[in-house]
């Protein structure tokens, strides 16, 4: 599918994610990731500030109100906890957590795991979209997605490796 695969081996598209639990045969499966010169627990609290914002683009997900760029004491997110807070509001919902390894979500209609994976260089952060949605539909999403998380994994990466 167009626009499926960024900054991913072929072997972290084989790993089990824990969206796979819950979207067990779906249309659209994507995955993005980034090589993170920071040690997976700092990456991982620069990941659990998604819950207060997007990281991606400000203007479009976030009404123009700027991602917070501090490292902010944000404790690890529990299923039920708001993904995300975007448009003003909270977004999605954590479906399931591996602290300090993996957050697993929706929002929109997709399923979402991002894993903080140890590499030689420091961590990889590796995000994997899940949906079932109509097949003409999929490669328009997955591309659209592509645009923002790769937006949201280099901002996290860059404010990682700068902590």
């Amino acid at each position: 599918m167009i626009g499926d695969r960024w900054g991913v081996t072929p072997a972290e598209t084989r790993l089990r994610f824990g969206c796979d639990a819950f979207v067990p045969d779906p249309t659209l499966a994507a995955w993005r990731g980034v090589t993170v010169r920071a040690d997976p627990a700092v990456v991982w609290r620069r990941l659990r500030q998604v819950r207060l914002a997007p990281y991606s683009y400000d203007l479009v997900d976030n009404l123009g109100r700027r991602s917070p760029r501090a490292l902010l004491d944000v404790p690890d997110p529990v299923a039920g906890d708001p993904f995300t807070r975007a448009l003003g509001r909270d977004q999605g919902r954590v479906l399931a957590v591996d602290p300090g390894r993996e957050l697993t979500a929706t929002i929109m209609g997709a399923h979402l795991s991002y894993a903080v994976l140890p590499h030689a260089d420091g961590s990889r952060l590796v995000l994997k979209v899940v949906a079932r949605t109509r097949r003409w539909l999929a490669p328009a999403l997955s591309v659209g997605d592509l645009v923002m998380a790769r937006k949201q994994l280099l901002t996290l990466k860059r404010l990682a490796e700068a902590d």
